[in-house]
């Protein structure tokens, strides 16, 4: 799941940031390098929450503040988390629907095309999870295996010089792009990490199905139209397995259905406008970053030491002791730098 959520996430961002199909070496390596820094760690972060709480982000934020001994405050993040999810589902089909009309139907209203996949989303989130994700994954596989096969022509790998904007492309892709903060993993990883003695064994093989999804980026671009129907077949897959797992996370902190389904709705909703396609992106990137900013200060800060050490259970403690650093103030300093970069370019 994390391979195809992070590609799917990736595709969808990258025109914002100009790289659907330039390719450059020090870009690559300076995401690979945000990726070791900053994604890691995040993920041990999410992972260790997940082990200590025994349940899912929302419902977990009530227990975690009150062993903290903290404001109540700091439960926002949870509800940031749990509504930037369908308002990612509304990103990547905002994202598809431009693509359909630019490459099939430049006639049709976009707004039409939007509102019918969204549709879509909605009622295919009453699928078995297991169902979804495996016919997310059948689709990111046929997108990657077509775009490869189908004559798209990439720009050849090139050196240039590293910009400003850059950092902030890289740590919005490294954070936001592969679904760290959002409760995402942690939802579906409380079960399994329960039996586990620490949170390695279930954090490597997440990180490392990212760092891959990376590398298949690397070589992936959407020119032909094949690869652009398996594209939007799983942006809807994604969209809708989005729509459950914030609906799951609604459910369990006890929301009445209906006001389950209208912050779903309207989330999603929002993107339906066209001209407000790149503002809402410039949002969604700022806000991604701001629950990772949260999280890494809530975990570093306020939460007490002993409480995530018992979870992580490394191996070494110089591990712990590199992991906490990178919480404390490796993360929340690159994080408001990127947040600078991104606003930055946007000007």
């Amino acid at each position: 799941m994390a391979f195809c959520l992070s590609f799917v996430i990736m595709a969808t961002l990258a025109p914002t940031m100009g790289i659907q199909i330039d390719r450059q070496i020090d870009f690559w390596l300076l995401w690979f390098g945000t990726m070791l820094l900053l994604a890691l760690p995040v993920c041990y972060l999410e992972i260790a929450l997940a082990k200590r709480s025994k349940t899912t982000a929302l419902n977990a934020l009530s227990s975690l503040t009150r062993e903290a001994d903290s404001s109540p405050k700091w439960r926002v993040v949870g509800w940031l988390a749990v509504v930037f999810i369908p308002f990612l589902a509304g990103n990547v089909l905002s994202t598809a629907s431009n693509i359909l009309v630019a490459q099939f139907a430049p006639s049709i209203s976009g707004q039409i095309i939007f509102a019918g996949l969204a549709v879509a989303a909605l009622v295919l989130s009453f699928i078995p999870r297991q169902i979804l994700i495996l016919l997310m994954t059948l689709g990111v596989i046929a997108s990657i295996v077509l775009a490869n096969t189908m004559g798209s022509t990439l720009q050849p790998w090139h050196w240039t010089s590293v910009e400003f904007k850059e950092w902030g492309n890289a740590t919005v892709l490294a954070l936001v792009a592969s679904g760290l903060g959002l409760g995402l993993y942690w939802q579906n990883s409380v079960g399994a990490v329960q039996a586990q003695e620490g949170a390695t064994k279930t954090v490597l093989p997440i990180w490392l199905a990212q760092l891959i999804a990376v590398v298949a980026f690397g070589f992936f671009s959407l020119q032909a139209q094949l690869p652009v129907l398996t594209w939007i077949f799983t942006g809807v897959m994604t969209s809708a397995l989005f729509v459950q797992l914030a609906r799951e996370q609604l459910a369990q902190r006890q929301l009445m259905p209906v006001l389950q389904w209208v912050i779903i709705v309207v989330a999603i909703a929002v993107w339906a406008v066209p001209e407000v396609h790149n503002l809402f992106t410039l949002i969604l990137m700022l806000w991604g970053l701001l629950i990772c900013l949260i999280y890494a200060v809530f975990a570093g800060w306020i939460m007490k030491i002993s409480h995530l050490r018992k979870s992580m259970n490394f191996s070494n403690e110089l591990f712990y002791n590199l992991w906490r650093i990178a919480v404390r103030i490796v993360l929340p300093l690159s994080i408001i730098v990127a947040m600078i970069a991104v606003i930055g370019q946007s000007i």
